[in-house]
């Protein structure tokens, strides 16, 4: 296929920049996969549309503050740098020494400004009495950049990016992060600290919705996947096949697995949350041979046209972008045509699109 055939107009003005002002009041389209009909309502319908015995399988990571705002030493020079994932086999690698006793931690991260900052460059951060010093360690590719990352004193570094960092909007959010942030880019059951996006699905749920689900008789559980930078990677290739996603880490928990077999098993449906627990499950299953495999693993599964889902018979997701993998996901579940002629309708009737945007169901 053609990454051409996943274009579509979308006007700027629908990208939303920022959250309404309370979950469950997003405007929701339904989707029948098996006959294209289409229906709108709002995210707090959503337990009137499931079915009693519905499973529903949520991302319970936790988005951590990722983005880091300091200066070069010693010129003074401003530097930002985006976390993506602890590097965790160098422990002992170079730089480690003479910094026994303190907090020392290892990171795949992109730093700007790039260019002028090498192998052995340092930074710090500081604020709230916090100080974080940083050191590029090696570069690589699209510029990302392997970085030690230590406190004085011995403070956990995790602690120390917690104080000082900032939430890592997604790169089509053009305003600054607010404290405000911290709270609504983080799903309610957000749980395992390791996401630097979050499963944007699942921002839509509250306290409300997930116990009138409860009262619906719709079961949930949940499993882990931290989502990586590599959710906002474009596809630079002409033909869908030759794409390739960034792996990402998850767990699901052996009762969880269990429960997912059983739903399935009963022929109930399994509702997932989200195209990151979409992936997590569909690996699972493949892993293990269609059954559901407990246990932590990593995702390289790319999901477009043509994939045969083993688990997952619904699917509440957001709107994603133009000739992006996660709107092939959506379109390999629900047919390429009818995807793109229910985006067309959420353009026309101003959805709006991304993170803090509306979102969709598809049955």
């Amino acid at each position: 296929m053609n990454v051409a055939d996943f274009d579509f107009d979308l006007p700027g003005d629908l990208i939303a920049q920022a959250p309404p002002d309370r979950r469950g009041t997003s405007r929701l389209l339904v989707l029948d996969r098996a006959t294209g009909a289409t229906g709108r309502t709002v995210v707090s319908e959503l337990p009137r549309l499931l079915q009693p015995d519905d499973l529903l399988v949520v991302n319970d990571t936790r988005v951590f503050p990722a983005r880091l705002l300091g200066r070069r030493e010693p010129s003074g020079g401003a530097v930002e740098c985006l976390l993506l994932g602890r590097v965790e086999d160098l422990g002992q690698g170079p730089g480690a020494e003479g910094h026994r006793g303190a907090s020392v931690a290892f990171w795949d991260a992109l730093v700007h400004p790039g260019q002028k900052l090498k192998p052995g460059r340092r930074f710090v951060f500081e604020g709230g009495g916090t100080t974080l010093h940083g050191e590029i360690l090696a570069m690589h590719t699209f510029g990302r950049r392997t970085i030690r990352l230590w406190t004085d004193g011995g403070d956990p570094v995790d602690e120390a990016i917690d104080r000082l960092g900032h939430i890592p909007l997604p790169p089509y959010i053009h305003r600054p992060d607010t404290p405000a942030d911290r709270d609504r880019y983080q799903t309610v059951f957000a749980r395992a600290r390791g996401s630097v996006a979050a499963p944007t699905a699942g921002l839509h749920f509250d306290d409300a919705i997930l116990e009138a689900l409860r009262e619906r008789g719709v079961e949930r559980v949940a499993i882990t996947l931290h989502v990586g930078y590599g959710t906002f990677k474009p596809v630079r290739v002409e033909r869908v096949e030759d794409h390739t996603v960034d792996p990402e880490h998850f767990e699901i928990a052996p009762d969880t697995a269990a429960r997912i077999d059983a739903a399935r098993a009963e022929g109930r449906r399994v509702v997932a949350v989200g195209t990151t627990t979409t992936r997590a499950l569909e690996t699972a299953a493949i892993a293990g041979r269609g059954s559901v495999r407990a246990g932590r693993d990593v995702s390289h599964l790319f999901i477009y046209p043509g994939f045969r889902f083993q688990v997952v018979t619904g699917l509440v997701t957001n709107f994603h972008l133009p000739r992006s993998s996660l709107l092939m996901l959506v379109s390999a579940f629900a047919g390429h045509e009818r995807v793109l002629a229910a985006y067309r309708e959420a353009v026309e009737h101003r959805f709006r699109f991304y993170s803090y945007g509306d979102a969709m169901l598809v049955t």
